[in-house]
């Protein structure tokens, strides 16, 4: 029963601090930023990764095995792996880009595992025969781990997307207005700061594009790596288990076809010197960013499958 107790009291105070993170976020993007703030975000989501952390712990206690046997873990899990992308840029004293995407993902993602599913998930229960095996911690993990890395990545991508065809759409805008108003502008002895203006929000744009292009392809990378070991480890378990190591179930299908997507996403980003080219790779990230949802959750809402022990059912 203390287990229990234990395990609602650090949810509730992990969701209640990442709920104030996400308002100070807001008042920074609303407002304006302001340097204690920030930093008590960042601190705020380091006291939710440790939250989160004792969480796993205990449960790990109390059922005997890794918390990854059903959803509701796996979700408590996910939202663990956001947490500590989000605070690695933070340790190593870089600008966190990154937390606009993975402190929202936290939050929804912890918010509808404590309220979205059932209460009877909630509870700890006996690994079926087929989970039992010490492949559980090395291939769920690395999973889940390349999941959150790879929504990550993918949202900056959609990001990035949204931003170049705003600056596309800026620049035509400015470009008529600079040769089709030119004259109008000289009698007023404005173009000069107009221009000057126009420029500067231009180079912002460039830096942010940038940043975006850098994040989104490393923290993509970074959940290439562990999506392969994921599916290597996999494969080794289900070799142990069922007698061969691929059977082209719905989940080993789908986990695939992700793969083969950020392959693509990596060979094209890699490949890419114009920023049409960048765009291009980042239009695939999206379409990765919904084939992971669908590898993850689209397979558990089915319940099909030998990967069916986490579904809703």
């Amino acid at each position: 029963m203390i287990f229990v107790t234990l395990e609602h009291i650090l949810t509730h105070i992990s969701f209640s601090i990442i709920s104030i993170v996400i308002i100070i976020h807001l008042m920074n993007l609303l407002v304006y930023e302001i340097e204690g703030l920030r930093n008590s975000s960042e601190k705020g989501m380091i006291a939710t990764f440790f939250s989160i952390t004792g969480f796993l712990v205990i449960r790990w206690i109390s059922s005997g095995h890794f918390p990854l046997s059903n959803l509701y873990e796996s979700l408590i899990f996910l939202s663990w792996s956001l947490s500590i992308i989000h605070i690695i840029p933070y340790l190593w004293n870089h600008k966190n880009d990154l937390s606009a995407i993975t402190a929202p993902s936290a939050f929804f993602t912890q918010g509808f595992a404590t309220s979205g599913i059932s209460t009877e998930m909630h509870q700890p229960a006996i690994l079926v025969p087929a989970l039992q095996s010490q492949w559980l911690m090395m291939h769920v993990s690395m999973m889940l781990f390349s999941y959150a890395a790879l929504l990550c990545g993918s949202l900056l991508s959609v990001a990035f997307i949204v931003i170049v065809f705003q600056k596309k759409n800026f620049l035509s805008l400015r470009k008529s207005f600079l040769f089709g108003d030119m004259e109008y502008l000289n009698e007023k002895g404005s173009v000069f700061k107009k221009t000057y203006f126009l420029s500067f929000r231009n180079f912002y744009k460039y830096q942010l594009i940038q940043r975006l292009d850098y994040w989104s392809y490393r923290v993509i990378s970074l959940g290439f790596a562990f999506l392969t070991i994921g599916i290597l480890s996999g494969a080794v378990w289900a070799n142990e288990a069922w007698g061969s190591y691929w059977n082209w179930d719905p989940k080993e299908t789908w986990a695939f076809i992700t793969w083969t997507i950020f392959a693509i996403y990596l060979h094209t980003r890699k490949n890419s010197i114009l920023q049409d080219q960048g765009t291009n790779s980042a239009f695939v990230a999206s379409i990765g960013f919904i084939l992971i949802w669908i590898c993850y959750f689209g397979i558990n809402l089915l319940g099909i499958g030998f990967h069916s022990y986490g579904s809703f059912q």
